[in-house]
């Protein structure tokens, strides 16, 4: 289970599929948008953009150390780093627009959990019974109450940004996602979270990663891939709408109510994350910065890149300013009653970004500058693509052909 789909995964052909993902018409659930990243009286929340940007290092470091012990080569990226079967949808909601969550059930007989769906990370971890550390008001996964679970003899460890850990031990069982099964799936039971998963911070349960095996600090298949390999899904193919209303992560396709015309299909140019080339981010319809990397990344936020781009990217937005100072390194302003016209530009078709994504609110109340989306982080060479992004399209990540899509959204 830990080797099988990884081999079989690093010798898929990265060439783009011409053709579409195949559709299918899944189950729809209305969902609700809880609060944003600004205050009630439009200001940005300082602290809240700032964790993010902590986050998105965090995450990338532990990314780039399980690739490294998985394929025992350094992930390109981290050189230039410092520091007829079923079909599924399963309704999301969206906590603080920072995180995507919906429920999984575990074990037998099956608990429920909420978890967030995270297609920067590849592994699956709750909190167990015997977690004494930040798990208070989390569902608690018993491993010793379920006739599937199956200790591993192995533990793991993963650091976060505000520099704790969570860790535990792995165990194997059963997980049940929209009325699909996985069974011997590698689950982490934690014995101890980070502070930054403490239910006031992190209100699910747990994380459940959607990337490749070769992120996975298990050393193990991640949830979706399970189901690919044991024949459960109708297309290895999975989708997201993340929006303030509809939101949806569709498994084994994708579900065409929610999205008009064509994907627009790029490859997978590095197995591991969801890594693609970005054409160029635009200013009024011109590339303000052009041949860019991207990692697509339902579990960030913003859309962090290299602190040269972005400057390079914010120098084509009238009256724009560097906001480290009052916002903190990377963040930029711009003229709040003059949101500039901004798209990222994939396989050659240009996707607009709309003002209200891309406008984080008010630096202080009264002000007339406001935060933009997009900031500069320690990202050499390639962007991470967020929510700010992701809110504006389809989005389907295609196991069988290692490719990421965009479609307009219906």
């Amino acid at each position: 289970m830990r080797t099988a789909l990884l081999s079989a995964l690093v010798a898929l052909p990265l060439a783009c599929n011409a053709l579409p993902p195949p559709t299918r018409i899944g189950i729809k659930i209305p969902l609700t948008k809880r609060v944003s990243l600004a205050n009630e009286d439009g200001t940005v929340n300082t602290d809240a953009l700032q964790k993010q940007a902590s986050r998105v290092q965090s995450k990338l470091n532990r990314g780039f150390s399980a690739y490294e012990k998985n394929t025992g080569n350094a992930h390109p990226n981290a050189k230039k780093f410092v520091s007829k079967r079923d079909t599924g949808s399963e309704p999301l909601t969206d906590d603080e627009q920072l995180l995507w969550q919906g429920t999984i059930t575990v074990g037998t007989p099956g608990t429920d959990f909420t978890v967030d769906f995270d297609t920067g990370s590849s592994d699956l971890f709750l909190p167990g019974t015997n977690c004494n550390v930040n798990c208070e008001g989390h569902t608690l996964y018993d491993t010793g109450a379920s006739s599937t679970a199956e200790d591993q003899d192995d533990t793991f460890s993963l650091a976060f940004g505000d520099g704790s850990t969570v860790q535990g031990e792995i165990f194997e069982d059963t997980v049940t996602i929209a009325g699909l099964t996985a069974t011997s799936q590698a689950v982490g039971a934690a014995t101890q979270y980070s502070t930054g998963f403490a239910a006031d911070e992190f209100p699910p349960d747990g994380l459940m990663g959607m990337a490749f095996p070769q992120l996975s600090e298990f050393g193990a298949d991640p949830v979706f891939q399970t189901l690919v390999a044991q024949g459960t899904v109708d297309e290895p193919v999975f989708a997201f709408k993340l929006s303030t209303t509809g939101s949806e992560l569709f498994l084994g396709g994708v579900d065409n109510d929610l999205f008009t015309g064509d994907f627009t299909e790029v490859p997978v140019t590095q197995v591991g994350f969801w890594q693609v080339d970005l054409d160029s981010a635009n200013v009024g319809g011109t590339p303000a910065v052009e041949g860019l990397s991207a990692i697509i990344d339902t579990g960030t936020t913003l859309i962090v890149g290299d602190q040269d781009s972005v400057a390079q990217f914010y120098a084509s937005v009238p009256g724009s300013q560097d906001a480290s100072n009052t916002i903190g390194a990377g963040f930029f302003t711009f003229p709040c009653d003059s949101v500039p016209d901004v798209s990222l530009t994939f396989g050659g078709t240009d996707f607009p970004i709309s003002a209200d994504t891309f406008n984080l609110g008010q630096v202080s109340a009264g002000s007339n500058d406001c935060v933009g989306g997009i900031m500069g982080g320690d990202v050499p060479g390639f962007w991470v693509v967020g929510d700010v992004f992701l809110q504006n399209v389809y989005t389907s990540f295609d196991v069988g052909n290692t490719q990421v899509g965009f479609a307009t959204l219906a």
